[in-house]
């Protein structure tokens, strides 16, 4: 939980968990675009991405933000793991 790449990958999630809700909300509105209540939608994806937070934070232990997830180093110049 102390290094750079958790921290990449916990940010990374939560960006993903506020676009999903934030989708989610504007898709459940059957209104039009402009008249969606976007202070509602942003609320509840910023309280999305927070508790997206959380979770990693509680779950940070096992190396990686999730349950059964583990962050690795890239070394520099190597290309992605396939």
């Amino acid at each position: 939980m102390t290094t750079a790449a958790f921290w990449r990958a916990t940010a990374e999630r939560a960006a993903r968990t506020a676009a999903q809700a934030l989708l989610a909300s504007l898709g459940l509105d059957q209104v039009g675009v402009l008249d969606v209540d976007w202070g509602q939608g942003l609320s509840l994806a910023g309280s999305a991405a927070l508790l997206a937070v959380l979770t990693a934070v509680a779950t940070g232990g096992s190396g990686g933000p999730g349950l059964t997830e583990t962050v690795r180093e890239r070394s520099k110049g190597a290309p992605p793991a396939a």
